[in-house]
């Protein structure tokens, strides 16, 4: 069993925590932690003016209640928001925080993530830990 589980989550159409999350319980055991991790990307400047300025704020607010509630169906499990690079963010997460495992949900990739790569791609070739990735 693992100590400390990281679960990346991203809340964009078509992603779903759910089995990355139902592997992290079962990887956990009843001692392990489980943080549910998200990465807030930036929005570039240019377009950042056309949007409502209270926009990133409630955006955060939301995204930190669903982690919360997420977290709380789970004994030792908490939702964190992070802002930066999804990929990196994640890598460097997970080296701070001292997380042995990270389980990753993947969507089957196309012929673009092929050539430029995935979040889960990345974290896959980088981490300093083992890497469970669930499609």
């Amino acid at each position: 069993m693992y100590k400390h589980i990281l679960v990346p989550v991203s809340f964009d159409e078509g992603r779903d925590a759910a089995g990355a999350i139902a592997v992290a319980r079962l990887l956990a055991g009843d001692k392990g932690r489980i943080t549910i991790l998200h990465v807030l990307e930036q929005i570039p400047s240019y377009a950042i003016s056309y949007m409502p300025q209270e926009y990133l704020t409630e955006s955060r607010i939301a995204i930190e209640k669903e982690l919360s509630d997420m977290a709380g169906e789970m004994p030792n499990a908490k939702g964190v928001v992070v802002d930066g690079h999804s990929g990196r963010t994640i890598l460097d997460w997970a080296d701070d925080n001292d997380v042995d495992c990270i389980v990753i949900a993947s969507h089957r990739p196309g012929m673009q993530n092929l050539l430029l790569g995935s979040t889960a791609t990345q974290v896959v070739r980088h981490a300093k830990c083992a890497v469970h990735v669930i499609r």
